[in-house]
């Protein structure tokens, strides 16, 4: 599932062929690559996002499109202008390589939003590894792309961020914490006890959740925060998940991937009936034959792997038993009884409600006990 050296050497060429095209047609014009594949955090099935930088009157996304397709850089039906969106963009597919490709003209936030990731994965060792596993849970469920209301990968990855900025344990953030219990407690709280009606996320200053109350207030007229309301922080007027009108059914997903792996690590797991071939984590994610055919036919055009190199095929990744821990009595196995006053009160009956109180509270939020104890796992690339 993690990039191969090999993967990226082929996409490079692509950008290369695509960057040929724009210098013949303007020599002073930047071709910068943004988006998951200038930070790493790219599947095998991931778009290349370019955008180019010059001086027009008009963009010329038309004269492009036209030398893109002369030179037989993009498959013939593949290329689309879209002249009309908020951002302008020419999507194609490579034609030999079907990498499929986003080119937009002099847009400075996806180069800036790319050095703040590549800032936050330094800070968070644990993060590529979340953002991949859960980029892939979202794709095989068509719940990862805004156009279709679901979530983008820069609104995911702030979320991921915030859930290790306002984590209770230390310890998480470090790059030997434990991969699998980090990714339960991520489909714990955004599954279940994020309070998406009255909260939002702000990841500025150390991060914080913030009242949708006090966001409105300082709104136009006629405009109010979204269901998932992710405040930029690059642009702290812009809501990132403004678009993601289908983030209830997401929040559904979550919350059947998190009752699904925390039976499998119970400690009666073992009563219940299961392939014993299949990994936990493959109770939740699949990669398809096609897409294991398609890594293989780009190791065999692009270099094999070194011994010495990490086998990172999704097919190979898999939850394992670590150990058993005790957990103090009357309290929640993956989050603690004292966090912030913005997620929602989890009761047994099943109800959630809770609404913060000012932008940012802390309060005490009771749990009943799920367990006295709980396996822990890690999840192993």
């Amino acid at each position: 599932m993690s990039p191969r050296p090999e993967e990226e050497r082929m996409r490079m060429e692509v950008v290369e062929r695509i960057e040929r095209v724009i210098k013949d047609l303007w020599p002073f014009a930047d071709v910068q690559i943004f988006g998951s594949f200038t930070t790493g955090l790219y599947l095998p099935t991931s778009d290349i996002d370019l955008v180019v930088f010059g001086k027009w009157d008009n963009l010329p996304l038309w004269t492009l499109e036209e030398a893109l397709r002369k030179r037989h850089v993009a498959e013939e039906n593949s290329i689309k202008v879209l002249d009309k969106a908020t951002v302008p963009i020419i999507k194609l597919t490579d034609s030999y390589t079907e990498v499929k490709v986003d080119i937009s003209f002099n847009v400075q936030n996806g180069v800036k939003a790319a050095q703040l990731i590549k800032e936050f994965k330094k800070k968070y060792p644990v993060l590529p590894h979340l953002v991949l596993v859960l980029k892939q849970f979202l794709l095989q469920r068509d719940l990862n792309e805004v156009f279709t209301g679901g979530i983008g990968s820069y609104s995911l990855f702030l979320m991921a961020v915030s859930f290790l900025q306002l984590h209770y344990r230390v310890d998480a953030c470090s790059p030997n914490a434990n991969m699998g219990v980090l990714l339960i407690e991520f489909f714990e709280l955004y599954g279940r006890h994020f309070n998406y009606l009255k909260t939002g996320i702000r990841i500025k200053d150390g991060g914080s959740y913030v009242a949708k109350d006090e966001v409105q207030r300082s709104m136009l007229d006629g405009y109010r925060p979204s269901m998932l309301y992710i405040e930029d922080p690059l642009q702290p007027d812009n809501d990132v998940g403004r678009s993601s009108y289908g983030a209830m059914q997401v929040k559904q997903a979550f919350d059947y991937a998190y009752v699904v792996l925390s039976h499998a690590v119970s400690p009666i797991a073992k009563y219940y009936p299961n392939n014993e071939g299949e990994s936990i984590l493959g109770r939740i994610i699949r990669v398809t034959q096609e897409v294991v055919e398609y890594r293989d036919w780009i190791t065999k055009q692009w270099g094999s792997q070194s011994k010495n190199e990490p086998l990172c095929n999704g097919t190979l990744l898999k939850l394992t038993s670590v150990h058993e821990t005790k957990q103090p009595a009357g309290r929640s196995p993956g989050l603690p009884n004292e966090i912030l006053g913005a997620v929602t009160t989890h009761r047994a009956q099943g109800h959630s409600s809770s609404s913060p109180a000012g932008s940012v509270t802390k309060g005490k939020v009771g749990f009943e006990a799920h367990s006295s104890r709980r396996a822990l796992y890690s999840l192993v690339f």
